[in-house]
């Protein structure tokens, strides 16, 4: 059978691990338990958080346990980013979002049999550390020259913000989680992004001095566009992985977009496709790259994983109903609200004429190209062509008694939604 690790390699997830030949040899000989950590540093988890929750479940596919942490005590402190101090959150609300993204990473695993997943808020234990324990039985572990020399840490100090004691200590918490985790459920591989490295070793580091039991850390590599950028942002902001925050079918939308210099390298990381399955769609990448096969199939697999079946299908009937390709009338007002929070948009009243409604939404610059596109035959309502300049728009043309889907030829789209 074929090591988990040389899978992850192919998908070109390792960035670094501690000694590969023991961590190799451990995956191969039995069962290993291992561990993530989420931080509820807001209401949901973005797609950036995916590549993790996806190792870690291709982790558990190949027979190993998963520790899913959500960090309740790290949560409150923030792990150290390059730009400035993070905000305090209070206690009430980043225990709210504990439980909000427990509940989104609990569908990505199964907890039943010899290798089912365990969840853990780490408030649990250290919520019950004092100050004089933290100081004694883990600071004293730490060397300041090695916490200093970390690369987010030497960035905050040579700016102007600096670096806060709170933030600085953050290392500190994390490897006591490797420690306790280690203890409570013989946890020795622990599974991150590749900025995380440093949390790692530092964990690695307390658990030699203080147990000297061999662990092990994996980190993956920080998923980039082609083009160099981050990705995981859209126009509107983070790509949530919640329903309310960002519309299945705007994620559906997302990933649809996907260019074709991204599109394998994706598939590779986001999906559980086969080699072979991967290798027939970048060949239709190269010979038919209009019919978007990887796209679709991409935007698919991650919709469904994410939201489910049912959203899928929601995203991919909106896609072509609003393009005239299908019923708009058939769409719910949860899609019909990802649609339109997607296109330019205006608010307007019930007996808005459609020529000011186009001019409001930006479809047309002026009332007399609005006119003169309806003269053409070029501007639909709800896939309805258009052919009195002078139509208005009724209540009973807003779907789901709020939206409109203005349209100008083919591709042009926008929305009117009646002001509440």
């Amino acid at each position: 059978m074929e090591n988990i690790l040389d899978e992850l390699k192919w998908r070109g997830l390792i960035a670094q691990s501690t000694d590969e030949a023991a961590l190799r040899e451990a995956l191969e000989n039995g069962q290993v338990t291992y561990y993530t950590g989420f931080d509820p540093t807001a209401a949901s988890l973005h797609v950036g958080h995916l590549v993790q929750v996806i190792t870690m479940r291709r982790l558990q596919q190949a027979g190993h346990r998963p520790i899913v942490l959500v960090g309740g005590a790290t949560g409150l402190i923030g792990d150290p980013r390059e730009t400035t101090e993070r905000s305090m959150n209070d206690k009430e609300v980043v225990a709210g979002w504990v439980e909000k993204i427990k509940g989104q990473l609990s569908p990505f695993f199964t907890t039943d049999g010899e290798n089912g997943a365990i969840f853990v808020n780490n408030l649990d234990w250290t919520g019950e550390i004092s100050a004089i324990e933290l100081l004694r039985d883990i600071g004293k572990h730490f060397r300041l020259g090695t916490m200093l020399a970390k690369d987010i840490v030497a960035r905050r100090l040579a700016s102007d913000q600096g670096i806060s004691f709170t933030e600085f200590s953050y290392q500190l918490l994390q490897g006591n989680d490797f420690k306790e985790l280690l203890h409570r459920y013989n946890c020795t591989l622990q599974c991150a992004g590749n900025d995380q490295w440093g949390n790692i070793v530092a964990g690695i580091d307390l658990i030699r001095k203080t147990d000297g039991t061999p662990v092990h850390g994996l980190t993956t590599k920080l998923i980039t566009k082609s083009d160099g950028t981050k990705m995981g942002k859209s126009e509107g902001g983070a790509v949530w992985l919640d329903a309310e925050m960002f519309s299945p079918y705007a994620f559906y939308q997302y990933w649809l977009n996907t260019a074709d210099d991204d599109v394998i390298h994706y598939l590779k990381v986001f999906t559980f496709r086969t080699k072979a399955e991967i290798e027939e769609l970048e060949n239709e990448v190269k010979t038919n790259p209009g019919a978007r096969a990887a796209q679709r199939a991409l935007a698919g697999d991650l919709t469904t994983l994410v939201h489910g079946q049912q959203a899928t299908d929601g995203a991919i009937a909106a896609a072509k109903a609003i393009f005239g390709g299908g019923e708009l009338a058939e769409l719910d007002a949860p899609t019909l609200k990802g649609v339109a929070a997607e296109l330019p948009n205006a608010q307007v009243e019930a007996g808005t004429s459609i020529v000011d409604a186009a001019v409001a939404i930006g479809l047309v610059k002026s009332k007399s190209e609005a006119r003169r596109a309806i003269q053409e035959g070029g501007l639909y309502l709800n896939n309805t062509k258009v052919t009195d300049p002078d139509a208005t728009l009724q209540s009973q043309d807003f779907l789901a008694n709020q939206f409109a889907i203005v349209r100008r030829g083919k591709k042009t789209l926008g929305v009117a939604q009646l002001a509440s």
